[in-house]
């Protein structure tokens, strides 16, 4: 029976989280699903967690070249062994909801012009509950923004906002057709943080995008969070100030000034009131 959805999972130390990924992946229903599983530890840390459930849905890949933590080389990794129509980057410590993978390829039969598929998160997790409550308030207004942009269509409000606004979503929230993801060329293996806003960026502009109103992630908050947390360390600000540069000077180069700074005044005017 072919593959539907190819679910890639880069794994670093937490063989606990993994198993709760792993698991709510496996107990999606009426699809046909693969699991990839990229180690990045050098120890290959998550190879016992795999041989203990012993499911032949899933393949194990160990990084021959360790990076400590830069996620667009990891996921990378996998994109020669998909077999699925669909891609789903999954994080190791984020959970797939009951239902999910039925309800995006249902998505993508209604929107066949479109390449990529995202919709609501819902974080949940240890963090201090004033962290949760800003990570919440934070994705309830990335949903409301996204269900805006949708209204202008399916490229330029969503990629407008990802530039110049804020990230309306993490990587675990969307699913890619593999045709598309195979011509996007996966991560920009030059970007350690921000990558998922520049993939996502690009898929966007290239194919694309429908945003579900439905829950499509559940997505685990720790402290500190890489993605907002209230007190970052100045090397992360300076990682995510240098993901956005090389995202921005990417788009400059590749689509013009005129579509560049078209997008940001519309941006900042506009579609800042919707």
């Amino acid at each position: 029976m072919p593959v539907e959805f190819s679910v890639v999972i880069p794994t670093h130390r937490r063989p606990k989280e993994l198993l709760d990924a792993l698991n709510s992946v496996r107990a999606q229903t009426n699809v046909t699903i693969e699991i990839i599983v990229v180690d990045d530890s050098p120890e290959g840390s998550a190879r016992a967690v795999i041989e203990s459930l012993a499911d032949p849905r899933i393949t194990y890949l160990k990084n021959p070249k360790p990076t400590g933590g830069f996620p667009s080389i990891v996921r990378n990794l996998a994109l020669p062994h998909l077999k699925g129509s669909f891609v789903h980057f999954l994080d190791d410590d984020d959970i797939a909801p009951e239902g999910h993978y039925a309800a995006v390829r249902e998505a993508f039969a209604k929107h066949p012009r479109v390449g990529l598929v995202f919709g609501k998160i819902e974080p949940f997790g240890s963090a201090p509950l004033v962290q949760l409550k800003q990570e919440r308030d934070y994705f309830t207004d990335a949903a409301q923004k996204a269900a805006a942009c949708q209204s202008f269509g399916k490229r330029w409000a969503f990629v407008g906002r990802m530039l110049f606004d804020k990230a309306l979503l993490v990587c675990s929230a969307s699913v890619i057709r593999r045709n598309c993801l195979v011509k996007l060329g996966g991560f920009d293996p030059e970007i350690r943080l921000m990558e998922d806003a520049d993939y996502h960026v690009r898929a966007m502009r290239e194919f694309g995008t429908y945003f579900m109103d439905r829950v499509v992630l559940q997505y685990r908050i720790s402290s500190p969070s890489l993605m907002h947390s209230p007190n970052p360390s100045a090397a992360q600000l300076k990682q995510q100030r240098e993901g956005h540069r090389k995202m921005h000077d990417k788009y400059l180069k590749e689509r013009g000034v005129v579509e560049f700074y078209s997008l940001a005044l519309l941006t900042r005017t506009l579609w800042k009131f919707l």
